[in-house]
């Protein structure tokens, strides 16, 4: 394994810290003010200094970074690894200024893996250009969605036995009907369209039942019903969290994803990248947070010296870095195995990663809030948020339980493989 960066990372690395310091940190006290002027918060993308940051990314060429392949920048998941840490240092702004926002991000690459032509020239282009934001309308809150088979919206076919093979046929339309929430972009009335995944057909076997198909905002009998909030948080800097409701929706059959009954392959393939790209930016938080709570433990001074001088506080910032440090390298290893050996080898490190990533960065943010004392709890510094933000990544993609499950049962099965006698030569 060689984590070292090559000649295109670093000069991209080098481009990105320098439109960080003098475009994105500048930009935020700038982006609050003119989202709290916005008739509509939710329509937080709509805001002028992100139309300029966007502009200078792109200019600079760190646009669309996260995609590899014909579409994207061509990065490895090693090369882009880097590259996302840095945006996570600003994680309501830098990953939106460089087109590398969730969801969007999974949506592209399910549109650029398994979308028909006609999907990828209405849909996927302009998310590439950045015209429109999209959602991923999956967890349902009338069941336990950490298990995706579980999901209960139906898509029902309705053309008069139109062939259900592909979902490249013409003619015909599916209905939906049901309820999703925690839609992540959905307040957003820039979310144009939704990637929804609901069951085709009950009677399948368990990991065939369930599909998933385009669904445009403006369908009749799609309703966002509320946002929703994240510890009193509403998240409208990433166009919040929603619940939706699905009656009677009406699609063209040629909306449908691949064919029925590939929705769960699909969902795997999603959220490989997806969980990887979340704690290569969930690493730049932490980063932040470290810097922020060494900034504040040099400034304050507490019973006669700086908190820098106290025990405790060394023991937080020394624990924080070693943390950090081991979580890079676990990060940089998955991200090598993906480009290595592909998602499915390196799935015991992806879940891994997303086991220990989330816990890791939710402890450094607790001390940094700590050093701070009641400020770190205010709007005046970014760590409650990001508090907030960070603790839903031990749901999101999965929960915590989900993949340490999944982990012991692939450790136990390879320790019994380990047991069993060789053979005699």
């Amino acid at each position: 394994m060689d984590f070292a960066l090559d000649t295109r990372t670093r000069e991209l690395q080098a481009d990105l810290l320098d439109f960080m310091a003098g475009h994105v940190y500048p930009a935020e006290p700038v982006f609050a003010e003119q989202l709290g002027r916005l008739a509509n918060r939710w329509a937080w993308d709509s805001v002028p200094v992100l139309a300029e940051l966007r502009a200078e990314a792109r200019r600079r060429g760190l646009w669309n970074l996260f995609l590899p392949g014909e579409h994207g920048a061509a990065l490895t998941n090693l090369q882009y690894a880097p590259l996302a840490e840095i945006t996570g240092r600003s994680m309501h702004l830098a990953p939106a200024a460089l087109n590398c926002a969730a969801p969007d991000t999974g949506n592209m690459e399910v549109l650029s893996m398994f979308g028909t032509e006609a999907q990828r020239e209405k849909w996927l282009e302009p998310l590439l250009d950045g015209e429109f934001r999209s959602s991923f309308a999956m967890t349902e809150p009338d069941v336990a969605s950490s298990d995706a088979t579980n999901i209960s919206t139906r898509i029902e076919r309705d053309d008069g036995g139109t062939s259900r093979s592909s979902g490249a046929e013409s003619g015909g339309a599916y209905v939906l009907n049901g309820r999703k929430w925690w839609i992540t972009g959905a307040m957003n009335p820039a979310a144009r369209v939704f990637i929804v995944m609901g069951k085709t057909d009950p009677t399948a076997d368990r990991h065939r039942q369930q599909s998933m198909i385009l669904v445009p905002r403006d369908t009749p009998g799609l309703t966002i019903e509320r946002g929703m909030e994240v510890f009193g948080y509403d998240d409208h800097e990433h166009g919040g969290h929603a619940e939706l409701s699905f009656t009677d929706v009406r699609v063209p059959a040629e909306n449908l994803i691949g064919g029925e009954g590939d929705g769960f392959a699909i969902a795997q393939a999603r959220l490989g990248p997806g969980r990887i790209h979340h704690c290569m930016r969930a690493i730049g938080v932490a980063e932040r947070a470290v810097e922020l709570m060494c900034a504040r433990a040099d400034e304050r001074v507490a019973f006669g010296r700086p908190l820098a001088d106290q025990g405790v506080v060394r023991d937080w910032i020394a624990e924080s870095r070693v943390r950090i440090e081991q979580l890079r390298l676990l990060v940089l290893k998955a991200a090598w195995l993906m480009d290595t050996v592909g998602n499915k080898g390196a799935h015991t490190e992806i879940q891994a990663i997303k086991i220990a990533t989330p816990a890791t960065v939710q402890w450094i943010l607790d001390k940094a809030i700590q050093v701070h004392g009641a400020g770190g709890l205010s709007q005046d510094f970014p760590l409650a948020g990001a508090y907030a933000a960070i603790r839903t990544l031990r749901f999101a993609d999965g929960p915590d339980e989900v993949h340490r499950n999944a982990l012991a049962r692939a450790e136990l099965r390879h320790q019994r493989q380990q047991r069993q006698p060789r053979p005699v030569t």
